[in-house]
């Protein structure tokens, strides 16, 4: 098969779908792997790197979509890559549909093959490609909300591990997944006061063994949500419902119950976002205010740390693309973890969540693919 890598063209998206080191590892499985220039740029692989791996290089985007019938990407294709994808070749990204109806409509009407990173899953009933991003993010979540505290850039001005004498910053963490856990490490690790919302007991039972008394656990009710918030400096959004448009849990008028200058980081505006509030922002331009609150929403986060983002990132997708390169729609319609995964499949909306998201029809993917 031959498998194309464009470089990403999201803003400030450094990352790389493929690196030389998975570029090699397509090679040896037999492929072809067309990679465009200066795609590694972001994390330091030169083209040269490229073509030791075994890679081919190619002057735009376009020969790269036009030569291959795999494209494997980082982010979800912008507006000018819809129209370049095309009927029987498949894409294996990330997508977070349910709340961007119109990436929706340009995948549906490329008859493009799409897998979503995002909602493959794994015999543990975990999310393999989506948790190393998860952790990066909840990491940088505790890193931008310390920042975003600060009072230059519109926050309380209040240090997050405080000083001797001086009380640290109250966290707030809604969501006891793999991105609230990484952000609770790295709060806690500061010294902050941190709490943990989730509605899982048991979760809540695994988080509280594995803080030992360094991180509050608490059953989120709305009683509970607000307590937390409105006591909070900083509050991480962390909910994560697979595949599906995030619930909006911090309403508007909540805000007006939280300290001004208070900064709230919402990791899940992939998916929506779970403040009411959240809008999609950039690394260029990473914040704005409502309320008096700070709002921090940038929807590529891992994108501000490329190097460890995009290999930890290849080391989990790395299985999966063979799977795909190999033996095509084959590989999704014989393992059930890649068909969790498929998301469209030639003009069909193939994963539940995303069709009820959006209103579409689902169709269950091993009827398309049988039928195909």
């Amino acid at each position: 098969m031959r498998v194309g890598c464009p470089k990403e063209i999201k803003n400030h998206e450094y990352r790389v779908g493929l690196t030389p080191g998975a570029v090699r590892e397509y090679v040896a499985h037999g492929h072809e792997v067309i990679i465009e220039t200066k795609a590694g740029a972001g994390i330091g692989a030169e083209d040269d790197t490229y073509r030791a791996a075994g890679a081919k290089i190619v002057a735009t985007a376009r020969d790269v979509f036009e030569k291959s019938d795999m494209i494997v990407k980082v982010k979800e294709p912008q507006p000018s890559e819809w129209a370049q994808l095309r009927d029987g070749q498949i894409l294996y990204t990330y997508l977070h549909l349910a709340p961007d109806p119109e990436q929706a409509k340009g995948l549906l009407a490329s008859g493009v093959t799409a897998v979503a990173y995002e909602t493959v899953t794994d015999d543990r009933g975990g999310l393999p490609l989506l948790a190393p991003m998860s952790e990066v993010a909840g990491r940088l979540a505790i890193q931008a909300g310390a920042t975003s505290l600060q009072k230059a850039n519109g926050g309380r001005g209040i240090l997050l591990g405080g000083v001797p004498g001086v009380l640290p910053a109250k966290v707030t963490i809604i969501g006891g997944g793999v991105v609230g856990l990484h952000a609770a490490r790295m709060a806690a690790g500061l010294g902050a006061d941190v709490c943990i919302l989730d509605r899982s007991i048991p979760r809540l039972r695994q988080l509280d063994d594995l803080f030992a008394g360094r991180v509050h656990t608490r059953f989120s009710t709305i009683d509970a949500l607000e307590e937390e918030v409105f006591s909070a400096d900083l509050v991480i959004g962390a909910v994560l419902i697979p595949g599906a448009a995030a619930p909006k849990l911090v309403t508007r008028d909540m805000l007006t119950g939280m300290k001004k200058g208070a900064v709230i980081v919402d990791v899940a505006i992939d998916q929506g976002g779970c403040f009411e509030t959240s809008h999609a922002t950039t690394h260029s331009d990473p914040t704005y205010e409502v309320e008096g609150v700070v709002h921090y929403c940038v929807a590529n986060m891992p994108g501000a740390v490329p190097v460890t983002s995009a290999h930890a990132l290849n080391n989990a997708t790395l299985y999966y693309g063979l799977q795909l390169a190999d033996r095509g729609l084959q590989a999704i319609a014989e393992d059930r973890h890649l068909r969790a995964g498929l998301n469209v499949h030639r003009g069909r909306i193939t994963s539940k969540p995303v069709a009820d998201a959006l209103g579409y029809e689902n169709h269950a993917p091993e009827v398309l693919l049988k039928s195909a």
